[in-house]
């Protein structure tokens, strides 16, 4: 990612720009560490290079800006604004006089790709300049390619600061000031509203929120000396000394209000937090507090219980549903008639979406570019992405914007730009380049064989290097049948077709003669024969051997040829004996029936046996022995032999004691007692790591396409294996067609975009595993039984969007489980469900997250006498806010109030 700075067009270019900007990264989760361990990088623009310090202040670690940036120039805040704030990072800037766009870029490791981000950057004229700014100083903020906001500055003595949460993509990263968010926070960080002296920053805040107190003439200020705490697993951890102080109305009759306007150069998605806690002590007196919360005068979020504030633990109501689109938003906390407190509110955090309208270059275009620049030490305007926004592509590019959903660089010329060495293979990696111009440099070195395969390529100008060595035949090739322009006039050493080269010539070779040519044929032919030969008998054996195997007329079809048993091969009156005359069935399918049966040395043992009538046929039977054969998992029930006889065939299994996941979430298992959460999450683990092994560690790669909890045994101590692949698609390679011209699979867990298309993916066993998953939480069949017999994800959806998870999850948890473990593993289910394959995650990141919601699940179980939860949901946290700027600005009012002020720079 990169941050750029760009003049506004009507801007006098004369001014110089004031530019502060603070690069602090956190790493997930750390505590009570310097801020290096943290992963924060702190950058002070301005400093002399190789200069760092720490800020007594905060005890943050800054550094010098000279490596994230090629333009601009060093300066000092003007000596009357010096210590004008208690920091010393406002004390030099970086200004940049000329140009249109100027960029930082930060780059991996200091970023990791897809993680979350905040960014802050400080903006602080402090008279450096002695101009004693004349007028108003403005330009944009581009993060990336897309546009974050408009800065003005109108005062010497007032720092303006920006932030933004965004996620790590391409190979650029922005500056201002970032912490590396929890991916479990979901992008969030805000302000308070408290009535005392700013509250909280880092470290009191380890997540680098600016807490900014706000308390309007409306309000009346209470605190309290006490702590107050966070509840378990909070997803938000305000600091203490935020939730400390608090607002009420002044008459206790009125109720809490804030409203903003939206400003119109931005998304209109905003998302709210109220952050409540009861810090005054009401046990034993006759005093209460209870209020309802409204948004636009419609209660929110959704139909919430009462609010009655937790005594000194923190609180949060939020949607991540944007609120809906209004001209001017008005929220209200009104209390109860029989409340004899007024409401309260501890501090609250809005956010709003970025646009992301524009859309970055092409990533392996950018990685050549970069290289390009680097290797030939190229200025000029070479900063941010090389094509996007198109206003300001780099100089000597020229770019296609249809191509492909990427902008893509079609033409580059560096003509007379005193290039030196050998000409880079990365020229090659710009595979849609259809024009390159290196003409009158020094290019030493020959032209790289990779260059003709760029199939686009029309012109390749070399003119006037000092390139050596022979042209590269494929390019000769490519001029010779008019596909390309090749000019190389002006290379003296290079060695053209037809055309003489100062170089040595080489030794002409000795011919051969003509019984030598014929003694070498015939050794060949001999060696040839033998091979042929060694090759039939080899054949032949490995024929006779699988032939004895599996006899085709016994329904092994020939293309079976390439199965290699190596597990027992049973007689059918083996299995007779060892499942006591066929005696114990364990179920009936498609395919026949399943006994219970016993080995010589004990071993329990399940035998599927092919009926003559059976609805599937030979078909599937053998598609499962082939799987079964080649695919050896933990979690993928294991295979003890086969039986092939004339109409006898059969697979036996390892036997598990516990039945199907269906049968104990359905009450059907002997013994049967409800599954614990905690347990449930182990076989959602099991299940998504035996299909995560089908799809990316079998070769070829596998789609159960029969996903369901009924194809899902247990054993004794309840780990879960996948079974049954008769309806199993292997893809054998990238040309074999995904398409199939009949849909299989068990109605309820059918992708629908495989019902709608017939294009079958490893997605679609995702949706089936998203519908496992969902009768987990429920514990109901994916047709939900009743008059409409509604699907199970629809079902959920409806009792989501009310924001109360409890009433989804199986009665029979009878409540043992942590909320927020719910919640995530909801969340997991109904991406999993989304009607296209490409919004549902991969099974890798599913088997992440699932055990991500396990360690939620984990801690709650682990630890004892924790507090209630108290946070009220309306949507879960785990979904995905793009791009989120917070300071992007909305005016924030009590009822008509004026626009909030940011917070000091530090």
């Amino acid at each position: 990612m990169a941050i750029a700075y760009r003049k506004k067009k009507k801007m006098d270019s004369r001014f110089w720009w004031p530019v502060l900007l603070v690069l602090a990264m956190a790493s997930a989760g750390a505590r009570s560490q310097s801020t290096d361990a943290l992963g924060f990088l702190s950058i002070d623009c301005g400093l002399e290079p190789g200069s760092s310090y720490v800020d007594p202040l905060t005890n943050i670690s800054y550094v010098s800006d000279a490596s994230f940036i090629d333009t601009g120039v060093n300066r000092n805040t003007s000596i009357p604004y010096v210590g004008h704030v208690p920091t010393p990072v406002l004390d030099t800037l970086r200004a940049f006089p000329n140009g249109t766009r100027n960029c930082y870029t930060i780059r991996s490791p200091a970023v990791a790709r897809g993680s979350k981000y905040l960014l802050r950057a400080w903006f602080f004229y402090g008279n450096y300049d002695g101009r004693r700014i004349g007028q108003q100083l403005s330009f944009d903020l581009h993060l990336g390619v897309n546009y974050w906001a408009g800065v003005s500055v109108i005062s010497m003595e007032s720092p303006i600061w920006m932030e933004i949460i965004t996620a790590a993509t391409t190979g650029y990263s922005s500056v201002g000031d970032a912490v590396h968010l929890w991916d479990r926070l979901a992008a969030f960080e805000g302000q308070s509203v408290s009535g005392g002296e700013r509250v909280a920053e880092y470290p009191a805040d380890p997540l680098d929120r600016l807490w900014d107190p706000w308390s309007p003439p409306q309000w009346n200020n209470v605190s309290t000396n006490s702590t107050v705490q966070n509840i378990y697993l909070d997803l938000f951890e305000v600091p203490s000394v935020v939730m400390q102080t608090a607002v009420t109305p002044i008459n206790s009759n009125s109720s809490l209000a804030i409203s903003w306007h939206p400003l119109p150069d931005y998304v209109n998605q905003f998302f709210l937090i109220l952050h409540i806690s009861e810090i005054l002590d009401l046990s034993g007196t006759n005093q209460s507090r209870q209020f309802n919360i409204y948004a636009n005068g419609i209660r929110w979020p959704g139909d919430i219980n009462i609010m009655t504030p937790p005594y000194l633990y923190s609180a949060a109501v939020y949607s991540l549903l944007p609120l809906p689109s209004s001209p001017t938003y008005n929220f209200s906390l009104q209390a109860l008639s029989n409340s004899t407190l007024p409401p309260i509110l501890n501090a609250f955090e809005i956010y709003m979406t970025m646009s992301n309208a524009s859309v970055p270059s092409d990533a392996g275009d950018v990685d050549a570019m970069s290289v390009i620049k680097e290797r030939y030490r190229i200025q000029r305007n070479w900063m941010g992405d090389p094509c996007s926004p198109s206003d300001f592509v780099w100089d000597g590019l020229s770019c296609n914007y249809s191509l492909s959903n990427s902008p893509r660089v079609t033409a580059l010329s560096l003509s007379s730009s005193g290039l030196t060495g050998e000409i880079t293979k990365s020229f090659a990696s710009l595979s849609a380049l259809q024009h390159l111009d290196l003409s009158y440099n020094n290019l030493t070195g020959p032209i790289p064989d990779d260059l003709a395969n760029l199939s686009s390529l029309k012109l390749l100008d070399l003119t006037a290097n000092q390139l050596n060595g022979s042209v590269p035949l494929n390019l000769l090739e490519m001029a010779q049948n008019g596909l390309l322009t090749l000019r190389l006039d002006g290379n003296p050493h290079l060695c053209n077709n037809g055309t003489s080269c100062n170089v040595m010539s080489a030794p002409k070779k000795k011919k051969i003669s003509t019984p030598m040519i014929v003694i070498l044929c015939i050794v060949l032919v001999l060696i040839l024969l033998a091979v042929i030969v060694i090759v039939w008998r080899v054949r032949k054996t490995q024929g006779l051997r699988k032939d004895s195997a599996l006899d085709p007329q016994n329904g092994f079809p020939e293309q079976t040829d390439t199965l290699q048993f190596e597990n027992r091969q049973f007689t059918y009156m083996e299995l007779h004996n060892i499942t006591n005359n066929f005696q114990k069935i364990l179920g009936k399918g498609g395919f026949g029936s399943v006994f219970h049966g016993h080995l010589e040395d004990g071993l329990q043992i399940a035998v599927k046996m092919l009926s003559q009538s059976s609805s599937q046929g030979t078909k599937e039977f053998l598609a499962e022995v082939q799987h079964l054969t080649r695919v050896h998992h933990r979690n993928l029930v294991s295979l003890v032999g086969y039986c092939n006889e004339v109409n006898h065939l059969a697979l036996v299994y390892e036997f598990m004691s516990q039945g199907t996941l269906q049968d104990h979430l359905r009450g059907r298992a002997n013994n049967c007692r409800a599954l614990s959460w905690r347990q449930r999450l182990h076989i959602a683990i099991d299940s998504a790591q035996g299909l995560e092994y089908l799809q990316k560690g079998s070769r070829p790669p596998l789609v159960h396409r029969d996903v369901k909890s009924g194809n899902i045994l247990l054993s004794e101590t309840l780990e879960a294996k996948i079974t049954d692949f008769g309806l199993s698609k292997a893809f054998l390679s990238e040309a074999n067609s995904h398409i199939s011209t009949v849909v299989v699979g068990t109605p309820g867990y059918l992708d629908p975009e495989y019902c709608n298309t017939f294009q079958l993916s490893e997605k679609s066993d995702v949706y089936s595993f998203g519908v496992v998953l969902l009768e987990l939480i429920t514990g109901l069949p994916p047709i939900v039984p009743g008059t409409e017999n509604v699907h199970l994800v629809q079902w959920v959806l409806q009792r989501i969007d009310r924001g109360n998870i409890e009433d989804v999850v199986d009665p029979k948890l009878e409540g043992a489980y942590d909320l927020n473990s719910v919640w995530k593993c909801a969340d997991i289910a109904l991406k999993c469900t989304a009607q296209t394959s490409q919004q549902r995650p991969t099974m890798t990141e599913v088997l992440m997250q699932l055990k991500e919601t396990l360690e939620l699940e984990n801690s709650h179980y682990n630890t004892a006498n924790t507090v209630t939860h108290t946070i009220t949901h309306s949507e879960n946290l785990y979904s995905e806010v793009s791009d989120v700027s917070l300071n992007s600005a909305p005016e924030i009012g009590v009822s008509t109030m004026t626009e909030i002020s940011g917070p000091m720079a530090r």
